[in-house]
């Protein structure tokens, strides 16, 4: 049944979207034989829900009598900041973020029943500024909060800009922001050597290291960095080491892709976006944490209008204090849905018909020798470029942005760029729940009918 999975269909759609309009009416119709205030016990949800994912799909009726996640946590308006605003949303947010750690087969340092978990962020760039705080605070609590100045971040060149908008949210001095350059040499991963040779150097002219974020499938390139040789560098010297694998993490539930992501053990922080390759609407960046304490150590507050028995008595978790904002949405539940409805059997079905339509067409592309492949494919990213008559990198690189244009203004595919080794590089990215083979294929006819027309006026 590999490659089969498909999404609903406008029919089952409408089927669906009727029933969870009905179910949303009846609940605003029968509010008032509700307590308001919740009356279970921390941990009541645990011991309701399996203790991992479903391998195959549930019926509709299995979930909830077919409700759709974001629909319904849009209609019934939940507030789940803390525990006793919605013990549901809370509890439902710990179970569903072990179920897919353990997917993953992340650590069990990262579960919700240990010392550390999982929470749902809007996005990686909030999961990367969230770990930067906590970071910060925890080493500025050690060497006191006017050594600021001195703090060191480390990157490669591939990482999210992201992280650079962390920093400057941060306080981190911009001179401090330590950007190590990648090439082809390592398919543009962090080489370990660049980052020791950086720490060693910060250290000599007394500079505080402490915070590395590490890519699994970069934004340019679906780089990856080599997490385990990282991972002891940075163990040695007290930096705290973030994985952001906003696009690719989705993948590693594929046991045969798993391995995109060993040494994530040695990692403080973890981070995928569900809302990217897992079929769960945006938005949904899930940040799984070692050590919450000092996520909430670094976040929380607690006014007097917030207090409450449950918090109190620390005995339950409060979300508030994993995040920027206060307010939160009960996003858990369309992450609990697609992981029911779908079951992972499918969703890794799903991915892999992805990359083998990623695969079919790069396959296409290095059948035509006017082209070529700039960077290994290791997803569902193709990353290639016409090459000029000329052999002249200046004359290549505006051929490519013209054939970007020309692709574009078709209306038929759309592509995006990068720039790797001073190459202007197109990108093929296969994502979209609907995407089929007749489309890759009619994508490539596009590409190799506007190549055609280029260089026919060179």
């Amino acid at each position: 049944m590999e490659g089969e999975l498909k999404p609903m269909n406008a029919e089952q759609l409408r089927e669906c979207g009727h029933r969870m309009v009905d179910f949303i009416a009846d609940y605003y119709k029968d509010i008032e034989n509700f307590p308001v205030l919740s009356q279970v016990q921390p941990g009541y949800l645990r011991q309701l829900l399996p203790g991992s994912a479903p391998v195959h799909p549930d019926t509709l009726e299995d979930v909830l009598d077919g409700f759709l996640g974001e629909m319904l946590s849009a209609g019934i308006n939940m507030v789940g900041f803390s525990w006793i605003t919605s013990p549901a949303a809370t509890e439902l947010e710990m179970i569903v973020l072990d179920w897919l750690a353990k997917a993953l087969n992340l650590p069990d340092d990262f579960l919700s029943t240990g010392r550390g978990g999982g929470v749902i962020q809007g996005t990686a760039s909030e999961a990367v500024l969230v770990v930067l705080l906590a970071a910060r605070d925890k080493v500025l609590r050690k060497i006191g909060k006017d050594a600021i100045g001195k703090l060191v971040v480390y990157s490669s060149d591939q990482t999210h800009s992201a992280l650079q908008k962390a920093c400057q949210i941060a306080g981190i001095h911009p001179d401090n922001c330590r950007v190590l350059k990648t090439d082809s040499s390592t398919d543009y991963a962090l080489s370990p050597e660049s980052l020791s040779e950086a720490i060693t150097h910060d250290l000599a002219i007394g500079l505080v290291p402490f915070f590395l974020c590490a890519t699994v499938g970069s934004t340019s390139s679906t780089a990856v960095d080599p997490l385990l040789a990282l991972g002891k560098i940075t163990k040695s010297n007290g930096i705290w080491f973030h994985v952001d694998a906003a696009y690719a993490g989705s993948s590693c539930v594929c046991p045969e892709l798993r391995h995109y992501i060993d040494g994530v053990e040695e990692a403080d922080s973890f981070n995928m976006n569900a809302h990217k390759w897992f079929l769960t609407n945006f938005d949904c960046s899930i940040l799984w944490v070692k050590d919450r304490s000092a996520l909430i150590q670094s976040l929380s507050t607690n006014p007097e209008f917030l207090k409450n028995n449950a918090s109190e008595k620390n005995v339950v978790v409060d979300y508030k204090d994993w995040q920027i904002p206060l307010g939160r949405r009960f996003r858990s539940l369309k992450l609990w849905m697609v992981l029911r409805l779908y079951g992972l059997e499918n969703l890794q079905a799903y991915i892999r018909n992805h990359i083998k339509l990623a695969r079919d067409f790069e396959e296409l592309v290095a059948q035509d020798s006017r082209f070529e492949i700039v960077a290994p494919r290791k997803f569902s990213l193709v990353c290639f470029r016409l090459l000029s008559p000329q052999s002249d990198e200046d004359c290549a690189n505006k051929l490519n942005r013209d054939l970007l244009d020309a692709a574009n203004s078709t209306g038929k595919i759309y592509i995006s760029h990068t720039v790797l080794s001073n190459k202007y590089t197109l990108r093929f990215a296969v994502g979209a729940p609907l995407t089929e083979e007749r489309h890759v294929v009619d994508a490539w006819k596009v590409l190799q009918v506007e190549a055609s027309n280029l260089l026919r006026t060179l």
